[in-house]
């Protein structure tokens, strides 16, 4: 398992969306973001992770759907590992489209 911290914009973003949209984004992180980064391929072409053209090189944004409304969008970055052989996640920010003006 890879392992993840979370910036405080991140939390104060997740406590912002409704239940429903936690979950999908658990969902998303648990059955398709973790298994795609131990394949060490690219990810799947669902998730549409790129980089985040207006932040600093290393800030990449993931994208799904919420359900109704807009797409859910959560940036992050690889940190250094914390342990051997594992990828560390940093989770910079989470909700909609707004998120990119300061991911």
């Amino acid at each position: 398992m890879p392992t993840y911290e979370t910036t405080i914009r991140f939390t104060h973003d997740l406590d912002r969306l409704t239940p429903a949209q936690r979950d999908r984004f658990r969902r998303i992180v648990r059955t398709a973001f973790v298994p795609d980064l131990h394949t060490g391929r690219a990810f799947r072409s669902g998730l549409r992770v790129k980089r985040v053209r207006c932040a600093r090189n290393g800030v990449y944004e993931l994208t799904w759907s919420m359900g109704t409304g807009c797409p859910g969008r959560a940036t992050w970055e690889y940190g250094t590992p914390v342990r051997p052989g594992e990828q560390h996640i940093i989770w910079r920010r989470i909700g909609g489209h707004h998120i990119l003006t300061g991911p």
